[in-house]
């Protein structure tokens, strides 16, 4: 499963936080309902870009096999891991394949583009174009990914910024590799409709704990994240800045459409790491299901992911 919260909610809470503290022009510890809001707001700021990106991530692993796995994200399965769906791949992106080099077939650029509108086999909408730069197949060693966008939108949400995925595996033998890849988002911005927009950098580890011999069957990889992100969201009024953390690795199977495992702590600007208003969000015990549970103030919220 993707980080992220569900706006429906959050949309409620802004509605009445405006209410109480509506010309407040920054994040402030006034009363309880702010403090809650902040809170929610800049878990859902990070857990969104979170999400956002992890798809990135997976569409550049996705494009074919000459530069990475093949057949992830949109290029691959329906929501992996729910019951009684069958594979099938989506009629988008068009992708136009660039060789940057007249001697050699690295490095090459690859544009996704979904054209004025695209409908994902996840019920996602998409627009514009997803352009990444490989100089290498991305499980070779040292090959790196680095990927930009053009109008790119994902359901009304405008998409900007660059990622960069670096490999960083190391050779176990001839046959057996533990896949590592450091991914940096810098500069990233997801502007919405009303104006609202989220400011986000992240730098993340994902190391392979299952499937490392087993090159071909993808089904049985499993993987751990950690690393930390920063962000600043724009709610109405207010501008809201965090770090986030792992606090237990996230746990990815490629088998699973949602993350499985792992904490993720939130800590807003100023505030105390152990302040109650430091959100934390468990991505449960390892069953494959689109559940989690964010805590803020010692009060469990279920979240629904998409």
């Amino acid at each position: 499963m993707k980080l992220f919260l569900n706006p429906t909610r959050l949309v409620a809470l802004v509605f009445g936080s405006f209410i109480i503290f509506g010309s407040c022009k920054k994040e402030t510890s006034a009363d309880t309902a702010q403090e809650e809001f902040a809170s929610r707001a800049s878990s859902e700021g990070d857990a969104e870009s979170d999400e956002i990106f992890n798809e990135v991530f997976d569409n550049v692993m996705g494009v074919n096999a000459d530069v990475a796995f093949g057949g992830t994200g949109v290029f691959g399965r329906m929501n992996a891991g729910t019951p009684g769906e069958t594979a099938r791949l989506t009629a988008c992106p068009d992708v136009t394949i660039t060789h940057l080099s007249t001697t050699s077939v690295f490095p090459v650029k690859i544009t996704m583009d979904f054209g004025t509108g695209c409908t994902g086999r996840d019920g996602r909408n998409r627009s514009g174009k997803i352009i990444t730069e490989y100089t290498n197949r991305l499980m070779v060693p040292g090959a790196k990914a680095t990927t930009t966008f053009e109008n790119y939108t994902v359901d009304s949400i405008e998409v900007a910024g660059t990622q960069i995925i670096t490999n960083q595996s190391d050779i176990i033998s001839t046959t057996c590799m533990t896949h590592k890849w450091k991914v940096a988002v810098e500069n990233a911005k997801l502007i919405k409709p009303n104006g609202n927009y989220v400011e986000w950098h992240s730098t993340r580890s994902i190391v392979q704990l299952e499937g490392m011999c087993t090159p071909f069957i993808p089904l049985d990889d499993i993987y751990k994240i950690e690393g930390t992100s920063n962000g600043k969201a724009k709610r109405g009024n207010l501008l809201i800045a965090w770090t986030a953390e792992t606090a237990d690795p996230l746990i990815k199977k490629f088998s699973c459409r949602w993350l499985v495992k792992g904490v993720t702590r939130i800590i807003r600007q100023n505030l105390a790491t152990n302040s109650p208003w430091v959100a934390t969000i468990n991505y449960g015990n390892g069953d494959c299901d689109n559940k989690a549970l964010a805590t803020i103030n010692g009060v469990p919220h279920i979240i629904t992911l998409p």
